[in-house]
C-alpha cells in the first residue's frame, strides 16, 4: 500500500514564504571619529563637503537622525556595537585593555545560524593584537590604530604588507570577499560583513588625490569656539583648561607629535573633510559591488561612526566628553524591500542597539545570557509602531585615562530635551543643559535655582541606573613600568 501524498496549493507556499522570508545579508560599515553632521545632505554640514554615497544611503533608505554612543571612545564603543552592551557590562573601558574572557559578539550567533561572517578593517580592542577573533570565517585587520598609508594586514592569520591608502586597500579586501560569498547568498547562504575603516581618525590624512581639495574653503567656526568670557562664564574649569593642553585648539599639542610645523586649526578642519570625502568614495565602491552582484535588494546596509568628534566646539578637537559633538554619530540604513526610501527616524538610537537590530533582521533569537542592553530599531526602520514604549533617555559613561588625562571620568543622562553631566573626581561644577533652547550647550544651568528640582531628579535617575547595573564599580588600570613617572604623551 502506498503512502498517500498530500498536495499543498502553490498559493499557500508563496504566502508562507512571504510571512517567513529567508534571512538576508548584512553589511555593517563602521567609520572612526566621523561627526554626525558631516554628511553633505545635512543642513549643518560644511557647504563644500561632498558625501554623495552616504547621501545615497539616506535617500534610498533611512537616516537615524538622533543616534548616539554610550561611550565616546574607540574600543568601548566598538565593544558596545558587537556585544549590544553598555561599557559597564562588557568592561572594555579603554583602548588598551583586552576583551574579557567569555565575551560574546553578535556575529557568533549569526555564524551559528548559518551565516558566513567576515571582518575587514580596524578592530583595536586589545590594541596591538591583530590576530583573528572568534565569530568570523574571514578576517582582515591590523594592529592598534594602524596607519593611513602602506599598512600591514593580518589576513586569516598571515601578515602581508601593502602599498597605498588604508581605506582603498580595505575596500579592495571587502570587495574580494563579497565576490566570493555574494553569489552564494542568492542560494540561501546569507553573509554578514563588517567593514571597519580607520578613517577619519586623527591625525586626519586624506589620500594624495584629495589632499588640499578643500584648502581655503570658508569655515563656519562653531559658536563655542571663541575663547570669550561669555562662552566660559558658566562652564567647568576643566573645560576652560583643556583648550590649552592636549586636544585643545589653543595649544594643538598632539599635532606636534605627528607633524612639524603644528597644523593650524583651518588645516586640521579641511584635512578632516578631505578624509571624510575619501571615506565616502570607498563606501560607494562597496555599494556598487552589491549592485554588480545583484544582491543590493536583499542586503541590509548600516553605516555608523564609532563616536563623534569636536572640531573647535568648546575649544576642543577630540571626543570622550559628553557634549553633543562627542556623543552624536551618523547612522544610516538601507534595504529596498524593508525600508521606505527617505525614511527619517527621530527616536534615540544607540550603538548598543545594533546587535539586537541585526539579530532580529536575521531571525536569530537574542541570547538570554549575557543579556543585551540595546533594543532592536528594525520596526522603526520599517515604519512600524513599536509595541513597547521607546526609550526616553540613555546613560553615558567615560572613565578617565592616564594617557589622556585632560578629560575627567564623566557620567551623563540625556533625554530628548536636556542633559545632566556629572564629573567624577573633579572639584568643579557639573553640567545641566536645556537642549531645546541651547542646542550648542553654551549655557550651563547647573546653578540656576529654577532648575534645581529637575537636576536632582535626573541625578538620582542617573546614579540609580548606574548603581543597579554595576556602573559605579570603576576598574582602575594597573600602572606598567614607569608610565606615571616622566611619562611621554602617546602618539
Amino acid at each position: 500500500m502506498t503512502t498517500p501524498r498530500f498536495l499543498i496549493p502553490v498559493g499557500f507556499l508563496l504566502a508562507a514564504a512571504s510571512l517567513f522570508p529567508k534571512p538576508g545579508n548584512v553589511l555593517l560599515i563602521l567609520s572612526d571619529d566621523h561627526r554626525y553632521d558631516f554628511m553633505s545632505f545635512m543642513e549643518e554640514a560644511p557647504e563644500f563637503l561632498e558625501t554623495p554615497n552616504l547621501d545615497r544611503i539616506a535617500r534610498e533608505g533611512a537616516h537615524l537622525a538622533n543616534a548616539f554612543v554610550t561611550t565616546s571612545l574607540c574600543s568601548p564603543s566598538r565593544a558596545s556595537i558587537l556585544t549590544g552592551q553598555y561599557m559597564r557590562n562588557h568592561r572594555v573601558v579603554d583602548n588598551q585593555r583586552p576583551v574579557p574572557p567569555g565575551t560574546r559578539f553578535f556575529p557568533e550567533y549569526l555564524r551559528e545560524a548559518g551565516y558566513r561572517t567576515g571582518y575587514v578593517g580596524k578592530w583595536h580592542m586589545g590594541h596591538e593584537d591583530d590576530t583573528p577573533r572568534k565569530g568570523f570565517d574571514h578576517w582582515v585587520s591590523f594592529a592598534g590604530q594602524g596607519t593611513y598609508f602602506d599598512p600591514t594586514f593580518n589576513i586569516n592569520g598571515k601578515r602581508k604588507s601593502f602599498k597605498g591608502y588604508n581605506a582603498d586597500l580595505l575596500t579592495d579586501q571587502a570587495i574580494d570577499w563579497l565576490k566570493e560569498v555574494g553569489p552564494a547568498s542568492q542560494k540561501g547562504k546569507p553573509f554578514f560583513l563588517q567593514v571597519g575603516y580607520k578613517a577619519v581618525h586623527y591625525p586626519f590624512q586624506p589620500p594624495p588625490r584629495h589632499a588640499k581639495r578643500y584648502e581655503g574653503k570658508k569655515i563656519d567656526y562653531p559658536e563655542t569656539m571663541a575663547n570669550t568670557e561669555e562662552n566660559y562664564l558658566s562652564q567647568s574649569l576643566w573645560i576652560k583648561e583643556r583648550r590649552y593642553g592636549i586636544h585643545g585648539i589653543d595649544h594643538m599639542e598632539t599635532g606636534a607629535l605627528d607633524k612639524d610645523p603644528v597644523p593650524s586649526f583651518d588645516e586640521l578642519y579641511h584635512n578632516f573633510c578631505e578624509t571624510v570625502h575619501a571615506l565616502d568614495e570607498n563606501v560607494g565602491r562597496v555599494l556598487d559591488q552589491l549592485d554588480k552582484l545583484g544582491i543590493a535588494d536583499d542586503t541590509l546596509v548600516i553605516y555608523l561612526g564609532d563616536n563623534g568628534f569636536a572640531l573647535g566646539e568648546h575649544g576642543f578637537y577630540d571626543k570622550r566628553d559628553a557634549f553633543e559633538e562627542s556623543i552624536r554619530i551618523p547612522m544610516l540604513a538601507r534595504h529596498p524591500k524593508l525600508i521606505k526610501a527617505g525614511t527619517r527616524v527621530d527616536q534615540m538610537a544607540l550603538n548598543v542597539d545594533l546587535a539586537p537590530t541585526i539579530l532580529e533582521y536575521a531571525g536569530v533569537d537574542l541570547p538570554k545570557k549575557p543579556k543585551m542592553d540595546g533594543h532592536s530599531f528594525l520596526p522603526l526602520l520599517k515604519g512600524q509602531k513599536n509595541k513597547k514604549k521607546w526609550r526616553e533617555h540613555f546613560v553615558y559613561e567615560y572613565h578617565w585615562e592616564w594617557n589622556f588625562p585632560a578629560t575627567p571620568t564623566t557620567f551623563a543622562i540625556r533625554t530628548d530635551s536636556e542633559k545632566y553631566v556629572f564629573y567624577h573626581g573633579v572639584w568643579d561644577r557639573n553640567g545641566f543643559y536645556d537642549l531645546k533652547s541651547d542646542p550648542h550647550e553654551r549655557h550651563n544651568l547647573i546653578r540656576v535655582p529654577a532648575y534645581r528640582e529637575r537636576i536632582l531628579e535626573l541625578r538620582e535617575k542617573l546614579f540609580d541606573e548606574l548603581d543597579s547595573s554595576g556602573g559605579l564599580s570603576i576598574p582602575i588600570r594597573r600602572p606598567k613600568n614607569e608610565q606615571f613617572y616622566d611619562r611621554k604623551l602617546p602618539r
